[in-house]
């Protein structure tokens, strides 16, 4: 399920960009906005869309950590602890 929202995602990121690119681009050859500042719009954009992909990481990093404290889960660190200890 997490698969498919990801990839749900994605697929309506590139929708969305195909769309605000050819409007761009019907904007630019109306005369109304300049190619400059139709390019300083995408790569604004996508500076936005890279930082809340950035932000989303780590909010579901947190969560998972949250998750794996609650149920008890041993994770890499106690598992490589626990190694050290059996080697001693």
């Amino acid at each position: 399920m997490l698969k498919e929202l990801f990839y749900s995602g994605l697929g309506a990121a590139a929708s969305v960009r195909e769309k605000v690119e050819e409007e761009l681009k019907k904007l630019e050859e109306k005369g109304k906005l300049n190619k400059d500042d139709a390019k300083n719009f995408m790569a604004s954009i996508e500076q936005k869309g890279k930082e809340e992909e950035d932000r989303i990481k780590e909010q579901i990093k947190s969560s998972l950590k949250e998750v794996i404290s609650e149920l008890g889960l041993a994770t890499k660190e106690d598992l490589e602890k626990l190694k050290q200890e059996l080697k001693a």
